[in-house]
């Protein structure tokens, strides 16, 4: 929990330093960012990940492949997805967006209305919370620039009242879900379409509307958009055409998309993707016994790992990325010798750090012939270390969901 709370102070801290002065100046063709290492044959890794199963298959799809990153922006195409229930059909041209609840004037917006609007683009990494949780799943990451209206902005014309203190955010997708009581003794007071099951319990059957929520403070952060533009093109239905809300600094989930409601409130929303799904459940030791300690999924963690290998000459280069962080340092393990620094890439606006991912290169030289292994370790601005996979943040966790150890990949030379 510490290192979490460092690093996001870390990332406010950079995002603060920039403000919001420029930011509609940011496009995709502004400074250039080449990719560390040009050339050179790219040597496999031997760890490949297994096949997504059939039941994640229609879940994740775009995976990135690591030995393929050759520039700072994921194009659209390229982009990881996930979905939790099917792509909603949205008309740009009747679209609306309500701003309602505890708000002294509740809106709707049109797409062009929210257009209007002095627009801003961030560029930031964003990252599936389950992303190297499991062993097909370890390309659930992408770079972009998102351009679209300051979230703050729109908060602030609706007014939230005295009482606001949470801001809940409502996709147009949509599915069904049981919930299970398995107690066999009552209904605990469920409604809807409820059957009782074979083992005494009831069986409540809803549909749910995808929705995450953040308190009032942290949806007025500066950073926070509602994009409907990614690298300089309109979002495609797959990433939330006609909007979605862009929030820097959170894990992917957070990132609402096909967005058609916001709703203030005065108490904390918990549905589906909040308090059952997107939880990670961690075991801690309390005079010997087992206590479990459940966590919402929200802010992304520090992390770093290895892209790819290049060899070129005889001589070898490992380049990796990391994020999560305003990242300060990186450093390179191969076997079990002593960690070496890397070298960290310039950032590519260096006035708006802290939410894209830095790459970095180490000099690997000429090996030995045979398999080595090579990871990673970044740090942050505020010098918080990402954590060994034995050190408990990581290793209590009984759930996939961030998973932000030193990642290590094998690969053959020679």
């Amino acid at each position: 929990m510490q290192q979490r709370e460092i690093s996001r102070r870390a990332m406010l801290k950079g995002s603060a330093a920039a403000g919001l002065g420029g930011l509609g100046a940011l496009t995709v063709a502004g400074p250039a960012a080449a990719f560390p290492v040009d050339g050179g044959a790219v040597l496999p890794w031997l760890d490949q990940p297994v096949p997504v199963p059939p039941p994640a298959q229609s879940v994740v799809g775009n995976l990135l492949e690591w030995e393929s990153l050759g520039g700072q922006l994921t194009p659209a195409e390229n982009f990881f997805t996930v979905k939790h229930y099917e792509i909603p059909t949205l008309d740009p041209a009747t679209y609306r967006l309500r701003v309602e609840g505890l708000v002294d004037e509740p809106r709707s917006w049109s797409l062009a209305q929210l257009k209007e609007l002095h627009d801003r683009a961030i560029e930031y990494t964003l990252e599936c919370a389950g992303n190297t949780g499991l062993p097909f799943f370890i390309g659930g990451i992408g770079n972009a620039v998102w351009r679209g209206a300051p979230l703050g902005k729109v908060l602030r014309l609706a007014g939230p009242t005295d009482a606001a203190s949470e801001v809940v955010f409502w996709g147009a997708d949509s599915g069904q879900v049981t919930i299970r009581d398995d107690s066999g003794i009552t209904s605990g007071g469920l409604t809807g379409t409820v059957e009782p099951d074979a083992g005494g319990g009831l069986d409540l059957t809803i549909t749910e509307h995808f929705a995450r929520s953040m308190t009032l403070d942290e949806a007025m952060a500066s950073e926070n958009l509602l994009c409907w533009e990614m690298n300089d093109v309109p979002l495609p239905p797959e990433h939330g055409f006609p909007l979605r809300l862009i929030a820097p600094g959170w894990y992917g989930v957070a990132n609402v998309k096909w967005l058609y409601r916001i709703e203030v409130t005065d108490r904390p929303f918990r549905g589906r993707f909040m308090a059952r799904d997107y939880v990670t459940i961690r075991e801690q030791q309390r005079d010997g016994e087992s206590v479990w300690a459940f966590s919402s999924v929200t802010l992304a963690r520090l992390k770093s790992a290895p892209a790819k290998v290049v060899r070129s000459g005889g001589e070898h280069t490992v380049v990796g990325a990391a994020w999560g962080a305003p990242v300060a340092r990186v450093e390179v393990q191969v076997d079990d010798g002593k960690w070496q620094e890397a070298q960290l890439e310039p950032q590519r606006w260096p006035e708006r750090r802290g939410f894209a991912w830095r790459f970095w290169t180490y000099n690997w030289g000429r090996p030995s012939a045979g398999v080595h292994q090579v990871r990673s370790r970044a740090y942050d601005v505020e010098g918080a270390l990402q954590p060994a996979p034995d050190d408990p943040a990581v290793a209590n966790r009984r759930t996939y969901w961030e998973a932000n150890g030193w990642i290590a990949r094998r690969v053959r030379i020679g």
